[in-house]
């Protein structure tokens, strides 16, 4: 039975050529990464390299339509300027690794596997983002309407 870091490596993340090929539009300079665009590329997660690579200076980071299964608290971690998160169209179950991201304003969770089991769980983790403006969860399970409820919008929008 592999451990969990072997596990890890053997899951499809962000390598440094794919960094290098996505940041063309910063002359491949990977050190000075503000934002960065993952969506369709299979990944199962975001592995170490990215955040040893741009972790401090990345802003945006779009990681949407890719079968990311969690957010790693060690993959997540090094992104501290970190203000757009988009994981949207992934298979996440739960939200987690994301609390200490201080200045996150924006998370996209939209098309995920979030349920009720462990909503209570997501919402614990994401408690402390004081700087989130805005939350997408549409489509995910634990957004489905309840009975008797007119409230037609999933989103949720929060002031500090």
């Amino acid at each position: 039975q592999p451990q969990p870091q072997q596990q890890q490596q053997q899951k499809r993340h962000i390598t440094l050529d794919l960094i290098r090929k996505r940041s063309e539009h910063n002359e491949c300079l990977v050190s000075t990464l503000e934002e960065i665009a993952l969506h369709q590329e299979e990944l199962e997660c975001i592995g170490p390299i990215l955040g040893r690579t741009c972790g401090k200076t990345l802003r945006i980071l779009l990681l949407q339509n890719n079968v990311i299964d969690r957010l790693n608290p060690q993959d997540v971690r090094p992104f501290r300027s970190l203000e757009y998160l988009n994981v949207a169209l992934n298979n996440i179950s739960v939200v987690e690794g994301v609390s200490h991201l201080e200045f996150l304003k924006k998370l996209d969770l939209t098309l995920n596997f979030i349920g009720f089991a462990r909503l209570e769980e997501s919402v614990d983790c994401m408690r402390e983002l004081r700087s989130l403006k805005e939350l997408f969860m549409v489509g995910n399970p634990c957004a489905v309407e309840p009975l008797g409820s007119s409230d037609d919008d999933s989103n949720t929008s929060r002031d500090g």
